[in-house]
Order: C-alpha cells, then structure tokens, then sequence
C-alpha cells in the first residue's frame, strides 16, 4: 500500500472514493466535497485548504481521509477558540492546522473512509501516516477529526496520542413509531397539546407544505433555498460560509439525489424553505431560511416535517445541526458527539489531555440535565389526553 496526498479531488474518480463512504453518510461523498472545492467555498484563501489523504492498493483506492489545512478555527462547530488563545499566550504557534471533517457541517459520519471487507487496522495505520505526512507538509500544529462517530473512535483508541473529547448535540432517535402521532403519544399530554397546536397554527394560516426531492426541484426554487440560506446567514450578522454558486454546483453532483427540501408556499408564493440530506438510515437538516415571519413555521419545516419523514422512511437518526436547548421539545434529546485530536506541541497537549476528562464529565452532567427536560412522559398521570380547547 502506499499513502498520497491530494489538494482537490478532481482526481480521483467519483465512483471510487464513494465506494469507500459507507451507508448512512451524504456529506463525505465526493458529489458534496467537491462542489465544495469547484464553487470557490473551500481552497482559494477560504481558510480550509483542501490535503486529502488517500491509501492505495496498486491502483485500487482502498482508503481516504477527508482532510483541510485550516488557518482559522470557523466554520468547524467543534470549538478550540481557548486552545487557540492558550497556545498563543505560551506562544506555541496553533495555525496552521488540520482539521478532519466535511467543512461548514457539523454533522457526525466516517473520517476513516475505508473498503469493505478489509482489515481495518492497516488502512487507519496508512490513514494517520498520511495525516501525519500532511502535517509535516503543511507545518501544522495538530490534527483534529471532528464529528467522528464511535466506529472509528473505537479504531483511533490504540493509538495513545490521540486524545478523545466528548461533546454534545441533539437528535432524535428512532423508537418504533409508526407514524407521527405515535411519536406524539409518547409525549406528556401538555407538550403534545402544544405541538399540535404550533402544526395547527400552519394550516390555519393558509400555508402549503411541500416536500420535495432533490430531482424534482426546479430552477425557481433552487434560487430561492440559495436566497433563503444567504438573508438567514445577513440576519444572524454571520458569514456565508457557501460561496455564489454552491446550490448550483451541487445541483449539478452526484449528491442531488440526496437533497430533500421541505417548501412553505403562501398563496402560490415561496415563502420558506429547508435544503436537507439524507442517506441510508439518516436524515440531516442543514439550511433553513424565511423571508417573513410566521408563527411556529420553523419548528414546522426544520422539526415536524422532517420527523414524520424519518419516521415514515424508517430512519434511524435525525441530526437537526448544532447547538439549540429548543429542540429538545420537539423531542430531539442530548446525544454524544466526538472527536478526536492530536497536538504537536507536547506542553499543549499535556495541558488539553488534562482538560478533557473535566470537559467530559461536565459534558455528561449537562446532558443528563437536559434530558430530564424531553417532552417523554415519564409515568401513567403523562399519558392523559390533553384538554380540549373551548
């Protein structure tokens, strides 16, 4: 086996890269990654300089590791803003440094790209000696896998410099509901009353939901889930991390066939929208956007719709994005996220491996706390029909 290092992936064919993505995983796709790359969002000054690692066998792409040189810590989701400071108080240079993940995306699936069937030890050997190499290359501080899921935490946990790290986002989970009102009988009767009434408040407002695939887009709406992602990005005061053009590069990939967007229409007019992904088991929300606002439509597109999709797909997980205690109502609950991490510098090291078992178990503290606020009765009195409203 040898291990080389690309800085696009306009080279390596789609077909096999992809035979190494796994089942449930959308955004490591060479369709998302290299829209990415040719819409201008990554490489080009952006800050995520694109190295990616990739093990051969002969002339067979046997593994791959999604890899960015990062000369900033945006857009990860994942923070090490206080590493950063720290190493720049010691004056350890922390930037440049790597960073493993689909950039923007702070949704959890395989680094360790790997073909089936094979031993996987030797291929994550070849894999961190191309990280490894790429550091050296790019004269990096460390390297940082981030949204990792326990597989491959399980594969990294041999190697001792590597250091684990648990934080937390919200999901929902499959519990063998067969519709949504099954969902909704597992909640407490005042939380359910409350969701129906927030769906209510949509129909009653005279607005049409549309769920549409990725296919059947057409170019209109495309425009506007491009508009939508960039008003919500001037809103929030934040930077549009997807450059002019992303929607039509991907469009044009080989990842249309995982979008589905949920479309709000008012009479005939699109008003809101949510871009998503989904892949084998898993359903992932990602961009939403409205140019007015209606009550309770949020939770409508980002939440409800995509649930009851997931339920009637046989979807095993949810992922909603990052951060927002809100979801929790709507019955996404704490769920570990990980990431793994390796630092050169041995003094920063030694103070972050400190850190992280604290971090860790605050981490599950908060998560424990939290989950005593799901809407999931907890007891036969949680089971009663709610009251009818006069």
């Amino acid at each position: 086996m040898r291990v080389e290092l690309y800085d696009s992936l306009a080279r390596i064919d789609p077909g096999a890269w992809d035979a190494l993505t796994g089942d449930d995983d959308p955004f490591v796709e060479h369709g998302f990654l290299r829209a990415l790359e040719t819409s201008g969002s990554v490489g080009g000054g952006t800050g995520w300089e694109p190295l990616h690692v990739t093990v051969w066998d002969e002339r067979d792409l046997v593994a791959a590791l999604p890899l960015y040189v990062k000369t900033h810590s945006y857009g990860e989701y994942t923070f090490d803003f206080a590493w950063a400071s720290a190493a720049q108080r010691a004056r350890i240079p922390y930037y440049p440094k790597l960073v493993s993940m689909t950039p923007f995306t702070p949704a959890t699936g395989r680094r360790l790209l790997r073909a089936p069937g094979r031993d996987p030890k030797p291929l994550v050997d070849a894999l961190l000696a191309g990280v490894q190499a790429a550091a050296e290359q790019a004269g990096a501080s460390g390297a940082h896998l981030l949204f990792v899921p326990e597989d491959d935490v399980a594969l990294l946990a041999p190697h001792e410099t590597l250091m684990p790290r648990l934080t937390y986002q919200f999901h929902w989970h499959a519990a063998g509901d067969r519709s949504f009102e099954d969902y909704l009988a597992r909640f407490r009767a005042e939380v359910r009353k409350q969701v129906r009434k927030e769906r209510r408040k949509i129909v009653e407002g005279g607005l049409e939901v549309r769920t549409v695939e990725g296919p059947q887009l057409t170019d209109a709406e495309w425009l506007a889930l491009d508009e939508f992602y960039r008003d919500t990005c001037a809103r929030k005061g934040s930077e549009a991390y997807l450059a002019e053009g992303f929607f039509a590069h991907l469009r044009g990939s080989r990842s249309l066939e995982r979008v589905v967007a949920v479309l709000a229409y008012d009479g005939g007019r699109l008003v809101a929208g949510t871009l998503n992904f989904e892949k084998g088991r898993h359903l992932y929300g990602r961009y939403w956007g409205c140019l007015e606002q209606y009550d309770s439509l949020h939770f409508e597109l980002c939440y409800y719709q995509l649930i009851d999709r997931a339920i009637a797909k046989g979807h095993t997980r949810f992922e909603a994005g990052a951060q927002g205690t809100h979801k929790i109502k709507r019955g996404l609950v704490p769920s570990p996220i990980h990431s793994v991490h390796w630092l050169r510098s041995a003094s920063l090291a030694a103070a972050v491996r400190d850190f992280l078992p604290r971090e860790a178990l605050a981490a599950r503290r908060e998560m424990a706390i939290l989950g005593e606020q799901s809407p999931f009765h907890r007891g036969p009195a949680d089971t009663a029909p709610e009251p009818r409203e006069r």
